[in-house]
């Protein structure tokens, strides 16, 4: 957000320390925490001379190879097309280098414990599994080389030999996947000797890259799997399996596309890049500040402002952030301290940062790059993907900052004093609606104007678009130079007044237009979210460069004070590598958990550990659904922690969505896809919350020089209505506007919004006035009621009637098309063991119900009173379904006419005037106001 280029590189190395020391203690003093906000070069390496521009260089170009083959130059010049499969060895070749070159490794006992353990332990793991004839000495010769480098050590201020030595040989042992790939395609699963002593080296250094970049967790929980892997005959025999060689695991993580080069890091280079480079151009061109300014001249006025503040510019940032720990690095320098001097604690300023900063990573469009994963594990479109997740993300974004307000007013505090006296109401009430209806006419024209000038101008659309945005971004930087730069305010600093809200948003208006050419591209014209954010990012290019110049013609000087056409273009030009350049080290410790987080999906397909989870957690909860919830919960959130947001995903995605899947189906809950991974990864990203080990809540506490725990404690009290929302989107899919329409989806938006802020009521203890034990529960109840009408509406009105399976057709008869028979099935599983579980079968159309048995594509066998699936027709819908031929149909559950279950809010609102007329009685309890301390 600084135009200071260094300042911009010591916040760089700040949040860079401060994730990589949380990442490496799990806890640390308040001296260590007060000395990483003070330096300016731990964590991240930048050695002087030509080292230092060595790697700034190497940066550079990782951002213009992922524009390179983004864009589609490669096709239109017929050059310089690689295939994206090799596209993901040059990815990690670039992202390793740099882990080894910019990354120092951590001197703490347990890290250096930790380096030496690791290799040893795989290194003993690869010889058990070599085959006969394989030179061990190699796999010696490499945990020796690893180690040996670990020992010398790792300074801080330059790059010593043996780290080079480790940066180019993980360029080699990666890039041999890209020189020899048609080689190693003509012997797939066949591996030679090279081929094993590659992965070998490969494995080891990517473990210890990983180490270095992201801390002990992620290399810690990839290791046990690789265990699990080859030792599978000695574990548990609950968990345990055939065991795998070394040929079979080199060849299935490093070789092949099911491990380290699979999905994962498929999507980190497609994708994640492209967006996170977006974000940091964004960032660079002055829009993090903008962001920043706008939401306390529009709140900080309000009781607990800039609390509230806070939480909507950590959201404006966590929509193209890809980490919640940059995120409270980036806004919480300048949030924490204007909240503390409001009255919060440095807990609690602490606290509401972390909580908005995580938030930001389940909010679309980016989603801390997981959305993108799920449009590769789901197998739905990327718009669907968002559509899905933005209503609980936004309810989630609201309930947080009532959460503020309701602090706000447990102590009395005030508001910053404004800059202006504001108008009356009704005035206020009516700009608002001429600027929602302005901003409607505008994009209804946009829509229709788009839609008239592609088959006007045919091929030469593109151009005449490109000129249409150009001439808005001119004119919008023209009424950005009619106001005054904003400034980097010092948070320090006393506060006299807030900046003048129509002056700080007419400032750079500007800033939104790649924001909305990226939405455009992603939600309207649904091209793929790497192209989208390639012709984003090549806009936003544009606007670096020029928009310095364009200040100097408009305004005389750009926002540094550059007086000449030539200075402000090479200031352009300078920002535009900067950004760059940053985007680019943002990435490594992304790239290389992709990578790293491949190893954990490949030991999941090679081994099945996840039907052995399933068994394991069936174990536990005794078929419990909320049981089976929570356990999964829980371990999504041990798994999660110490992990970034997008190893996060992959992670819990792979090892416990398909439990809940299984188990559910076996229960009778039948969940959408969607909904379960959703319901993993916010469980996944709380670990970034919770303590001990919450990485977001130290970084905050860097900050505030708060008590890490404790932030991390009352964060997860605040984050507690994003714990809730998973459970409540399993059973009640409407919050994912599943199959719900426009109307109904407003209506759900609504009342789900409702709930939400009761809940938040309900958890702090507060609504009107401080609540009794009673009300607190009666709001609980209230909010359960409102999120999940059909619960206690099903115990009076039953929404399935259960009949024999021998009633299946007539069943289908009795029923309208589209309604869904849930049948209750006993079979065979995939290994062949005996399970019963629910499939949702929904009704074709058909004159009877034994056409509409055709048209499902059954064909049954009835034997005495048991119904038995005789076939089922390839791609049917009962195929769809999960029906497969020797099933047996045990019931059915048809759907029954019934009252609409959402008459059930009549008593909950009525039990909610009762809660509001007893709080309305009583006098207001809040502590006496503090006083703002202003200059």
């Amino acid at each position: 957000m600084s135009d200071d280029p260094e300042h911009e590189k010591r916040r760089q190395q700040q949040a860079s320390a401060v994730e990589m020391q949380a990442a490496g203690h799990g806890e640390l003093s308040q001296a260590e925490l007060d000395e990483l906000v003070a330096s300016s070069d731990t964590g991240a390496r930048t050695p002087p001379g030509a080292v230092g521009k060595l790697i700034l260089a190497v940066a550079l170009c990782w951002s213009l190879f992922q524009l390179w083959i983004a864009s589609p130059l490669p096709f239109m010049l017929n050059f310089g097309i690689i295939s994206a499969t090799d596209a993901r060895s040059v990815h990690l070749a670039f992202a390793m280098f740099l882990a080894f070159m910019a990354y120092p490794a951590e001197k703490s006992p347990f890290q250096l414990a930790l380096g030496v353990a690791i290799p040893l332990i795989l290194a003993g793991l690869f010889v058990y599994g070599a085959p006969g004839d394989f030179p061990l000495w190699w796999i010696g010769l490499s945990a020796a080389g690893v180690i040996a480098a670990i020992l010398l050590g790792s300074p801080k201020t330059r790059v010593p030999p043996w780290e080079w030595a480790l940066a180019l040989v993980s360029v080699a042992v990666t890039m041999y996947v890209f020189v020899f790939s048609d080689e190693l395609g003509r012997r797939v699963g066949a591996p030679i000797t090279r081929d094993l002593v590659v992965a070998v080296i490969g494995l080891l250094l990517l473990l210890e890259a990983t180490r270095r970049s992201l801390g002990p967790a992620l290399m810690i929980v990839a290791t046990v799997f690789l265990v699990y892997t080859f030792l599978g005959p000695y574990m548990p025999s609950i968990i345990a399996h055939g065991g795998n060689s070394l040929s079979e695991v080199a060849n299935h993580q490093w070789i092949t596309t099911e491990g380290v080069f699979g999905i994962a890091l498929g999507v980190s280079t497609s994708f994640v890049f492209l967006f996170v480079l977006f974000g940091a151009l964004l960032d660079k061109a002055g829009a993090g500040n903008y962001f920043i300014q706008v939401a306390f001249s529009l709140m900080g006025h309000m009781r607990g402002g800039p609390a509230k503040a806070a939480v909507v510019s950590s959201a404006m940032t966590g929509l193209i952030s890809g980490s919640s720990i940059a995120n409270v690095v980036t806004t919480g320098t300048f949030t924490i301290p204007l909240m503390k001097k409001v009255g919060f604690s440095s807990e609690k300023a602490g606290a509401v940062e972390v909580a908005s900063s995580v938030n930001g990573q389940i909010m679309p469009p980016v989603m801390g790059a997981a959305a993108f994963l799920m449009v590769e594990y789901v197998g739905i479109p990327y718009f669907d993907v968002v559509r899905h997740a933005v209503l609980p993300a936004t309810i989630s974004y609201i309930a947080l900052v009532y959460i503020v307000h309701l602090e706000a007013a447990k102590a009395g505090m005030e508001g910053l004093p404004r800059a202006y006296e504001p108008p009356p109401v009704l005035r206020r009430l009516l700009t608002a609606a001429f600027i929602i209806a302005g901003i409607c006419a505008l994009s209804l024209a946009v829509y229709y104007g788009m839609g008239w000038i592609r088959p006007a101008f045919g091929a030469n659309a593109p151009y005449v678009v490109f000129a249409l945005l150009t001439a808005a971004y001119v004119g919008l930087l023209w009424i950005a130079s009619r106001e005054e730069p904003l400034q980097i305010d010092d948070p320090n600093a006393p506060v006299t007044s807030l900046p003048l809200p129509g002056p700080t948003v007419r400032s750079g208006l500007h800033f939104i237009l790649p924001v909305v050419v990226l939405v455009w591209a992603l939600m309207v014209d649904r091209l793929s979210p790497g192209l989208s954010a390639f012709w984003a990012t090549a806009f936003m290019i544009f606007i670096l460069v020029t928009q310095r110049p364009l200040m100097v013609m408009l305004r005389g000087m750009d926002r540094t004070g550059n007086a000449t056409t030539g200075a402000a273009a090479r200031a352009g030009v300078n920002d535009l590598v900067d950004g760059l350049i940053s985007g680019a080290r943002n990435m490594i410790g992304i790239g290389i958990a992709t990578a790293a987080a491949g190893i954990i999906v490949g030991a999941v397909s090679q081994t099945g550990v996840g039907s052995a989870l399933a068994d394991v957690v069936e174990v536990l909860s005794r078929g419990n659904l909320l049981a089976i919830l929570g356990l999964t919960a829980v371990l999504s959130l041990i798994l999660g922690m110490g992990l970034p947001t997008t190893a996060n995903y992959i992670v819990v995605s792979a090892l416990l969505a398909p439990v809940i899947v299984t188990l559910g189906q076996q229960n009778g809950l039948i969940v959408p896809l969607i909904a379960v991974h959703l319901f993993v990864f916010y469980f996944g990203i709380m670990a970034d919350v919770t303590p001990p080990v919450g990485l977001a809540s130290f970084a905050a506490a860097a900050v505030s020089g708060g008590d890490p725990i404790r932030t991390g404690v009352v964060a997860f009290f605040y984050s507690l209505r994003t714990a809730a929302l998973p459970f409540l989107f399993i059973f009640n899919t409407d919050l994912l506007l599943i199959d719900v329409g426009w109307v109904q989806g407003i209506f759900v938006f609504i009342t789900a919004t409702v709930a939400m802020l009761l809940f938040a009521a309900a958890t702090q203890g507060w609504f009107l006035v401080r609540n009794r034990i009673w009300e607190t529960v009666a709001l609980l109840l209230i909010a359960f009621t409102i999120f999940r009408p059909g619960f206690f509406w099903s115990y009076a009105f039953p929404p399935f009637e259960e009949r024999p399976g021998t009633e299946f057709v007539q069943a289908l008869a009795d029923s309208d098309p589209g309604d869904g028979l849930r049948l209750r099935i006993s079979g065979l599983n995939e290994i062949g063991n005996p399970v019963e579980f629910t499939a949702l079968l929904p009704v074709p159309e058909g004159e009877t119900g034994e056409d509409r048995l055709a048209a499902a594509g059954i064909e049954l066998l009835q034997d005495g009173d048991r119904v038995v699936i005789d076939n089922v027709a390839f791609d049917s819908p009962a195929q769809e379904a999960g029906l497969d031929w020797d099933q047996t149909i045990l019931a059915v559950n048809a759907p029954v006419a019934a009252p609409s279950r959402y008459w059930i809010y009549i008593p909950a609102f009525l039990l909610l005037a009762l809660v509001v007329w007893s709080q309305r009685r009583r006098p207001d309890i809040a502590r006496p106001r503090h006083e703002v301390r202003h200059a």
